[in-house]
């Protein structure tokens, strides 16, 4: 991290030696490069629209599970699998045949009179072909969401069922209060892996179309190892840090309004 942090200030190319050049990475950044821009607008846009809907999906997925229902542990694993394999470049690879002009989707619109699109080559609808695909690994933050539902003692809706709450009621005032430590731990995490994606991007769409799904990692990267600016690289992931940092302390101090603990009394 220390030599990252001294590069970041450098002019580095790996085939000479670094040269300081004080701020001028970071003025580039911020006030020169539009690329750089319209990569932290598609890493926001993807973070704030991805992670709301995997964590949504994911505890609803759990209450499911946490009915009680026969062979739970076989359904348990096949909503677990596409976490162990969502991420790898097999899955991406299949994304994009599912996706592509002359994908599965398109040829399943075709069997109901429905014309296709090329999903992953318009700027409209490419982010949500990786959004879909960030939604279907819910694995994790399902299993734990699961393990947080276990432990909510079942005398506490057995009493609100006797005071005539409904379904509605029992979640808002008893499942999430109870459950919401485990909803800050998930938050966190999946703020952190967010920020960072870049396997989808970079196998899916490459990055396109027009930029749209050029995320902040994938940027980095390009600017690293393809265009050999391993000063500029790191000023960014310098900045990339500062980032996560800033809104993982956020979910933190906002923890204080909306997280219940036992020993806190309330």
């Amino acid at each position: 991290m220390v030599a990252s942090l001294y590069l970041s200030f450098t002019d580095y190319d790996i085939f000479t030696s670094p040269r300081w050049i004080g701020l001028a990475n970071f003025q580039t950044m911020f006030f020169e490069d539009a690329r750089y821009w319209k990569s932290v607008r598609a890493t926001f846009y993807y973070v704030f629209t991805a992670i709301p809907l995997r964590l949504a999906f994911a505890l609803g997925i759990a209450m499911l599970l946490n009915t009680g229902f026969k062979m739970m542990g076989l359904y348990r694993a096949i909503f677990y699998v596409p976490s162990i394999i969502g991420g790898s470049v097999a899955v991406a690879l299949m994304w994009r045949r599912i996706f592509g002009p002359e994908g599965l989707l398109n040829a399943a619109l075709a069997v109901v009179g429905l014309e296709g699109l090329n999903w992953l080559g318009n700027p409209r609808t490419g982010i949500w072909t990786l959004i879909i695909l960030a939604v279907w690994q819910f694995g994790s933050p399902m299993l734990i969401f699961l393990a947080g539902l276990k432990q909510i003692p079942p005398e506490f809706y057995e009493a609100a069922s006797i005071d005539g709450a409904g379904g509605w009621k029992k979640f808002i005032r008893i499942t999430l209060p109870l459950l919401s430590p485990v909803i800050l731990f998930n938050l966190v995490m999946q703020i952190i892996s967010g920020f960072m994606v870049f396997t989808q991007a970079f196998v899916v769409t490459g990055g396109g179309p027009l930029d749209t799904t050029r995320f902040y990692a994938l940027y980095l990267y390009d600017q690293a190892f393809r265009n050999f600016r391993m000063g500029y690289a790191s000023a960014m992931a310098w900045v990339l840090l500062l980032i996560i940092a800033f809104f993982t302390a956020l979910a933190f101090k906002s923890s204080e309004m909306w997280v219940h603990y036992e020993t806190s009394g309330d």
